[in-house]
Formats: structure tokens, sequence, C-alpha cells
């Protein structure tokens, strides 16, 4: 992705904005793989998916309407386990803004404590522009599909 300016000002998108979301692990939240042996814990898909729907609300609300933020790249690390039961409090903060280019700080806690740190960046688009784009990169393997 390029490092190319926004052909919008958005002078309130600075680093320190943040979003915090809360979620109680409920059964479907949870480990249904492992060869049945940590089916009671949080799986790390329901946690990564909470840290980058926190990342998205932050700054896809403030962007006019045909624009929104695409995913280039998560990293997370696992610090400690969450039960079903638990809740899951996600904060995901604007560490960075270069051009379109956003980097955000994710943290992740239950009622013990933190279990989880990490990077989720996302990019700017315009989502017309970047459908028409997929599209046409996928066009010879739709046509066989069909």
């Amino acid at each position: 992705m390029h490092r190319t300016p926004l052909p919008f000002a958005l002078p309130q998108l600075k680093p320190g904005l943040s979003r915090t979301m809360q979620k109680t692990v409920t059964e479907p939240d949870i480990l249904d793989f492992g060869r049945g042996k940590l089916t009671e814990l949080v799986a790390t898909p329901t946690m990564s998916a909470l840290m980058i729907e926190a990342s998205i609300g932050v700054i896809d609300p403030m962007l006019p309407e045909e624009y929104c933020t695409i995913g280039t790249a998560t990293s997370v690390t696992y610090l400690n386990a969450t039960f079903i039961g638990m809740t899951l409090t996600v904060v995901a903060t604007l560490a960075e803004v270069d051009g379109r280019h956003l980097a955000f700080e994710v943290m992740a806690f239950d009622e013990l404590g933190q279990v989880a740190r990490g990077r989720h960046e996302r990019h700017i688009v315009h989502a017309g522009h970047f459908m028409q784009s997929a599209r046409k990169r996928c066009e010879a393997v739709q046509a066989k599909v069909k």
C-alpha cells in the first residue's frame, strides 16, 4: 500500500483515539478444535476479531460514506487464557497515522487482568475503487466458477 495523502481533511484523526468493546465469552467463542483438549477457552479468532472490530470502530464512523478501512496486518501476543463465561474487554488505540495508513495498539483483558496485546494495521480506501480492483483481480477465477 502506498502512503498517499487522503483526498479530504480529517483533523480529528490523531493518535490517541480509542474504542473499548466488551464481550462475554459464550460457547460459540470457544475452541472447538485442538483435539478436544482446550474446549473451555476463548478461541484466537474470537479475540482477534474483537480487536479488529474495535479498531474499525475508532476510524470508520468518521470517514466519508464512500470510504472505509481494510486490515493489512495483525500481530497478537497471548499472555493468559480466558474461560467461557468470563468477560473479554478489548481496547484499540490509534498509535500512528501516516497518510492513509493507520496503526493501532490493541489490548485485551478479562476480570483477572491482561490476556493479550498486539498491533493491528489498517488502510483507508475508497470502497468502490477497492472493490473494482478486487473484482478485476479475480475475474478469471470467477468466470471459471460460474
